[in-house]
């Protein structure tokens, strides 16, 4: 009589950079027999991959942590990430937690296994950061359509509100030449687009004589893929040449997100970042001059420590006259370990959300105003997934879409007349 297959759950919390490891940690775990599970069904050992820029992380995982156990009491639970990394013990007193795992440690969670203690102790597996410089390369593979390549890792930048170095470590990749042979291998997938992820992508190739443009040359030769995106790119490592570039070329699609975080020079100071306003209004003007409709995203954080309502008026005014198409607006929380949080001039949770607010709708506007100067005109979608018993996509520039159709053109890229815009979407007709 044989052994029963062992089933395996995932759980992805926070960025695209998490779903492409979490990913290929699964397939490993499927190359070596198990079955993977929704993570709300019954299986044998759940994983949940952390993150810890969301809010709240602990209350998350916790959570998340009881429905395991709830759907199957006998399971295995194991915690990795950069929550893992930054916090292990106190994911170790989380009860039903069986193994937590730092960033080194993580790709080898079924090495790990035998660690188990079936006695209930909880067992912690995590190396000091600063001992982290191996790169594991990983791409996700849930979406048919579309990939998360992870091309880079870690950062060696300080801001003063961010813990991702403390979970990371420093910055590093793979050579260009071992990059190509993972996208060749998602070429391969029924995937139409690559997006590149990393914590601070522009920074490919640190140490030594490579450069993220050198990489993007060589992947707008690669066969097999329609789309590249490039998933956000810092405004000082966005070089002329790269915009240059992308704007010529085929495969690179016109969507830049690029992060701001504040449109005051004295915030940004003290945010440690490594750039002024002047430059990100430079950055904008060249990526319009050579490409007029290109999407443009922008990362902003509000109530940042000593942000007077001045400051985020500048940062409101900034934004409101900048030719960009869409905000991602985070509020700040404070985190340990973080010069930020020894700043004294804290703003209130009630200023924090009003100014948030204030932007989601400076963003909706945006993204309306962008939207609406493309209706008329016919744009190259790549359809993706049913959405209220419509087919749903986006445009080469990342306009969402919605038309009625068959669901067979499902990951096919197909010419679309944009017609009437909705506000979040464009509604299209094939």
């Amino acid at each position: 009589m044989s052994t029963p297959t062992k089933r395996v759950a995932f759980h992805t919390m926070g960025c695209k950079l998490n779903f492409s490891e979490t990913a290929t940690i699964s397939r490993d775990f499927i190359r070596h027999g198990f079955e993977k599970v929704d993570y709300r069904e019954a299986a044998d050992i759940y994983v949940l991959n952390t993150c810890s820029v969301t809010e709240n992380a602990d209350k998350e995982a916790r959570k998340l942590i009881r429905q395991a156990k709830r759907r199957n009491p006998n399971s295995s639970v194991a915690v990795i990430g950069c929550y893992a990394q930054l916090k292990p013990n106190d994911i170790a007193k989380i009860d039903g937690v069986d193994i937590v795992l730092g960033a080194e440690e993580k790709f080898n969670l079924l090495n790990h296994l035998d660690a188990i203690d079936l006695n209930g102790r909880t067992k912690v597996i995590r190396s000091e950061i600063g001992h982290v410089h191996k790169f594991r390369p990983s791409y996700s593979s849930g979406e048919r359509t579309r990939s998360f390549l992870k091309v880079q890792d870690g950062c060696d930048y300080t801001c003063s509100f961010c813990t991702i170095p403390l979970a990371r470590g420093e910055s590093r990749s793979n050579t260009i030449e071992n990059t190509l042979k993972i996208a060749k291998e998602v070429a391969e997938t029924d995937a139409r687009e690559i997006v590149l992820t990393g914590v601070n992508i522009g920074d490919f190739g640190k140490g030594t004589r490579e450069t993220f443009y050198d990489l993007v040359q060589k992947l707008d030769r690669l066969n097999g893929l329609d789309r590249i995106r490039i998933s956000s790119i810092e405004p000082n490592l966005l070089t002329n040449e790269i915009i240059e570039f992308c704007s010529s070329s085929q495969k690179f699609m016109p969507h830049f997100h690029v992060p701001l975080q504040s449109g005051s020079d004295k915030i940004l100071g003290a945010m440690r970042r490594r750039y002024k306003r002047d430059l990100y209004v430079e950055r904008v003007n060249k990526i319009k001059a050579v490409a007029a409709d290109t999407c443009i995203g922008v990362d902003v954080i509000v109530g940042f420590p000593g942000e007077t309502n001045d400051d985020f008026m500048d940062t409101y005014n900034f934004l409101n006259e900048l030719d960009i198409s869409y905000l991602h607006v985070f509020t700040y929380s404070e985190r340990p370990n973080t010069d930020a949080i020894g700043i004294r001039e804290v703003v209130s949770k009630e200023k924090r959300a009003e100014r948030s607010k204030m932007l989601h709708i400076l963003s909706d506007k945006k993204q309306r105003y962008f939207n609406d100067q493309f209706l008329g005109m016919e744009r190259p979608v790549l359809f993706e997934n049913m959405k209220n018993g419509k087919i749903q996509g986006h445009t080469d520039n990342y306009i969402q879409v919605q038309v009625e159709g068959d669901p067979k053109i499902i990951n096919t890229i197909q010419p679309i007349s944009l017609i009437k815009n909705r506000g979040g979407f464009v509604e299209g007709q094939l």
